[in-house]
């Protein structure tokens, strides 16, 4: 049966200025003059034989049976609304969106990722780096690896790395004047920061408080803290997942045997209710299998 239905353009009109209290408001909202609001929503006056306003000099206001109208197509357009962001996200089901932060990409995630993309070549796989929080909704990102404590509002969140702090740097930092041999031989070095500087728990747990607080380069990104250290620029405090490569292939080398647990940890996160997405199962569990190698 063919539904006898108002033109859509009269009555996104209606709806809006109901929802706004304003035809000028209305238009700045679709991109219209006021007067073709007033049009479309004369229009639908006529057309339904009903008042949907009352008409004041500077003003609208909207009559019972018009308010009832208005809430009612809210909640249509509502579903429609909701109808194509579905469709929309159906029609990019081969891409996967995937952020987290500048070094974990380059030091722990790019290096293994054409292991996922050679197991799921159907797959568009994209990857956004950044220091700041992705927003999932703005950016269209499917999934995440925050580092972090672990809570999120309105995000799911599960557990996938945790890590070690250590001072790391060059092989040839060894050798040399001022050989590094124990913790107090720090104090002839330079000790490379990041912008939060995490320093200060490592030397008061290895007996070089002392050195709390000394200057040296500081750096926005750990994987740039982690490349100073690499070419012989100075000593790192180390995070363990984002060296472990780099310490397997002699680019750095841990001097000392004290290690300490970070109270942060990388977790896999998703909105709520995403994470059985295929796509995103299919990565989610690619990433743990990886972190068990």
């Amino acid at each position: 049966m063919a539904r006898n239905l108002p033109p859509l353009v009269a009555l996104r009109a209606f709806e809006a200025a109901a929802r706004n209290g304003s035809f000028v408001k209305a238009a700045q909202e679709l991109s219209i003059t006021p007067a073709a609001v007033s049009q479309q929503v004369r229009y639908l006056e006529e057309r339904l034989k009903v008042s949907l306003f009352i008409r004041h000099a500077r003003s609208i206001e909207s009559t019972p049976i018009g308010a009832e109208y208005a809430a009612a197509l809210g909640i249509a357009f509502d579903q429609i609304a909701a109808a194509s962001e579905r469709v929309r996200v159906d029609e990019h089901n081969d891409r996967l969106t995937i952020a987290t932060t500048p070094s974990f990409a380059a030091q722990w995630l790019m290096p293994r990722l054409i292991r996922f993309q050679n197991q799921h070549p159907e797959l568009d796989v994209r990857l956004s780096t950044s220091n700041t929080l992705a927003d999932f909704t703005r950016h269209d990102i499917d999934i995440a690896v925050r580092y972090g404590m672990g809570v999120w509002p309105g995000l799911s969140a599960e557990l996938l790395l945790r890590t070690e702090h250590f001072p790391v740097c060059s092989p040839a930092l060894l050798k040399g004047q001022f050989p590094l041999k124990t913790p107090s031989d720090l104090r002839h070095q330079t000790m490379l920061h990041l912008m939060v500087d995490e320093w200060t728990e490592w030397l008061v747990a290895a007996g070089v408080g002392d050195l709390v607080g000394r200057r040296g380069p500081q750096y926005s990104d750990a994987g740039l803290l982690t490349q100073a250290a690499s070419e012989g620029h100075g000593v790192a405090l180390g995070q363990w997942v984002l060296v472990a490569d780099d310490l397997a292939a002699g680019r750095l080398v841990e001097p000392f045997a004290l290690r300490i647990p970070s109270d942060h940890a990388y977790y896999v996160v998703a909105p709520s209710g995403s994470l059985e997405r295929p796509k995103v199962l299919a990565f989610r569990r690619w990433l743990h299998d990886e972190a068990a190698r």
